[in-house]
């Protein structure tokens, strides 16, 4: 009598993680990518930039850049789905650097990046505040563009907007996404330095546009 084989998953199999869940996509909405389709992973916190923000917001920056996106770089803090930066990639920024702390987060970027042969594209896995410390210890700047969409509720504004300044160009932008409106007649500490050039909402989401203040003039 022969005996029943039963068929066993091989080992390495049993060993992967598992897959994680993809819940729905977002596109991108101009350049080159335009109607690309991004995948947006079940991962708490994770809220990618509406279409219709995104649309608002970069007719905002294309208009105070006079279209001038190939010679932009930007900085992609708190990347999640990467659909800011890859966004600005689209419409020909020279280079995009996106920051991402969780695993699944930035192995999606790394296939989103591989599907559209983005090498002005580059992903570093870590925390958004240790990264951008380590980049001003290392003087690193030049930066024209920075985008912070972290997540609500953590103070996260107050802890990395001061370590954003000295990555900047001396024109440059960062645009933020929050919780509540950064217009203020008594703003914040951390916000003192900082000019909103440009603010709107939808719905909850509150989205600006900064620049540092510019010092005033010398008198004669």
């Amino acid at each position: 009598m022969s005996k029943k084989i039963r068929n066993k998953p091989p080992k390495s199999a049993a060993k992967r993680p598992p897959r994680p869940v993809m819940t729905h996509q977002v596109r991108i909405i101009g350049g080159q990518w335009k109607r690309t389709p991004l995948v947006v992973l079940d991962v708490e916190g994770l809220r990618p930039t509406p279409d219709r923000v995104r649309e608002t917001v970069f007719n905002w920056i294309n208009h105070l850049i006079d279209g001038g996106w190939n010679r932009m770089k930007c900085l992609d803090l708190f990347a999640g789905t990467g659909v800011l930066g890859f966004e600005a990639a689209s419409r020909g920024a020279e280079q995009v650097v996106m920051v991402e702390m969780h695993t699944p987060a930035v192995r999606q970027l790394e296939a989103t990046k591989e599907k559209l042969h983005a090498g002005q594209v580059s992903i570093v896995r870590g925390d958004a505040l240790s990264t951008t410390q380590g980049m001003q210890a290392r003087a690193v700047a030049g930066f024209n563009l920075i985008f912070l969409d972290p997540p609500y509720h953590q103070n996260w504004l107050a802890k990395i907007l001061p370590v954003c300044a000295p990555l900047l160009t001396v024109d440059g932008l960062i645009y933020i996404e929050s919780e509540v409106s950064l217009v203020s007649d008594t703003p914040p500490d951390w916000l003192q330095d900082w000019e909103v050039v440009r603010a709107d909402n939808a719905g909850l989401v509150f989205y600006h546009l900064l620049q540092a203040k510019k010092l005033p003039e010398l008198q004669a």
